[in-house]
């Protein structure tokens, strides 16, 4: 349906738009704590010495065994609806089966095992590695191709050529990269987490070193984050950073409410040496299923075709707002720990519909999930998760943050009428 695409929409961008925004940090000069029993004794740094040798790491290549635990506590049914079908089914809105936008969400609960490699900014690969299949990411230059070995699927993306000025005119961000938006990479390893977990820098945090460990054999100091806003869900952020490289090796966010981590992202095993250029390589299986799509940078530019099919009519929204920042339809309230992502769903509200047997499924799902709230908004109803809170208005505003249910309904209070 489309109101459940809609609410999708917004919690997708809710969690990695709410850490980005919520890792603001105020730096403090606190030394390393004394260390425990079997932690590297390494030299004292201050915090502001550590987020520094973050920002300043030079490391490019590497490769290794990462371990990634999601755990929003969310309802098993609510958890299909967000990552979408078993693996083999349709699973992208275009109907691609390999297509990494719909394929990474199954990320979003349970254990997962991945093989990274990383080569600059512009060779990745990243495998999801399951027990009777792998879903391999590969990233080699302009070309972006997904494989899903159990159904033999192919999604193959042509990103924009950079603008020569790094303008974004191609459709690249201000950094003349648009890999991640395209091929999902961004927030599924410790480096990247921990780069949108310390964009922003304000005083609504507070941050410490919290001394020193071993992650994935190396000599790590261990960074604190904890944030001020009480409207936040966010208990703590602990970045492990490597001694020598500035390299984050383990990013943990733990919720306000306490109990195991709601995100866990670090590396089992990790080797800095340059990968084989062969690693960024790939062809399509014979007999696999590809699906292209090309990305021209223009404004609803996103094309999609299986081959030897008809070429379907442009999808718009993906990649809109001329390919960078949030996508058309998603509006940012507050800022730091109490962002929250606003979304308005189509029709008239949660319930609207042609009234037949999906819009009554649609709706005892919605009382099943959800608590009744009311406010000078008006009505609405409230999904929780141990870390994001999702309010869904009768009159069909979402609004979605790791922020409190008492911080949701003071965003759509406040909130104007939507663009």
């Amino acid at each position: 349906m489309a109101q459940t695409r809609s609410i999708k929409k917004a919690l997708s961008y809710a969690v990695p738009v709410t850490v980005a925004g919520a890792a603001a940090v105020t730096v403090g000069l606190v030394p390393a704590l004394a260390n425990s029993a079997g932690d590297p004794d390494l030299p004292e740094v201050t915090a502001e010495e550590l987020v520094a040798k973050i920002a300043a790491s030079e490391t490019e290549q590497l490769s290794g065994t990462v371990r990634i635990s999601t755990d929003l506590g969310l309802p098993g049914l609510a958890g299909q609806a967000m990552g979408g079908g078993p693996r083999g089914g349709s699973g992208a809105e275009d109907g691609s089966d390999a297509d990494p936008r719909a394929k990474l969400m199954e990320l979003a609960s349970g254990t997962h095992t991945l093989r990274v490699a990383v080569d600059g900014p512009d060779r990745q690969r990243i495998s999801v590695v399951e027990k009777a299949a792998e879903y391999s990411i590969v990233h080699n230059g302009r070309d972006v191709w997904a494989y899903d070995s159990a159904a033999n699927a192919v999604h193959h993306t042509v990103l924009p050529e950079k603008s020569p000025h790094g303008d974004g005119e191609s459709g690249a961000d201000e950094d003349g990269k648009r890999a991640g938006d395209a091929s999902g990479l961004d927030g599924i390893t410790p480096q990247q987490a921990a780069r949108e977990a310390l964009k922003a820098v304000d005083g609504t945090t507070s941050v410490t070193v919290d001394g020193t460990a071993k992650v994935a054999g190396q000599d790590a100091y261990r960074l604190l984050i904890k944030p001020r806003a009480s409207e936040s869900t966010v208990g703590s952020v602990r970045i492990a950073v490597d001694a020598d490289t500035g390299v984050p090796l383990k990013f943990t966010l733990t919720p306000k409410s306490g109990g195991k981590a709601v995100f866990d992202v670090g590396f089992a095993d990790v080797d800095f040496a340059k990968p084989d250029a062969d690693t960024f390589d790939f062809k399509p299986p014979k007999g696999a299923e590809v699906t292209e799509e090309r990305l021209d940078g223009a404004r609803g530019g996103a094309g999609a075709e299986r081959r030897g099919e008809p070429r379907p009519e442009h999808r718009e929204g993906k990649h809109g707002e001329e390919g960078r920042g949030l996508p058309s339809g998603l509006d940012l309230i507050g800022e730091g720990w109490g962002t929250v992502v606003r979304a308005e769903l189509p029709g008239d509200g949660p319930r609207a519909g042609t009234g037949g047997a999906d819009s009554a499924e649609a709706g005892e799902l919605l009382d099943r999930f959800t608590d009744e709230v009311k406010g000078d908004f008006g009505t609405g109803r409230i999904f929780s998760t141990r870390l994001v809170n999702v309010l869904i208005t009768d009159d069909g505003t979402v609004y979605a943050g790791a922020v409190t249910r008492d911080g949701l309904v003071r965003a759509a209070e406040t909130a104007g009428p939507a663009d």
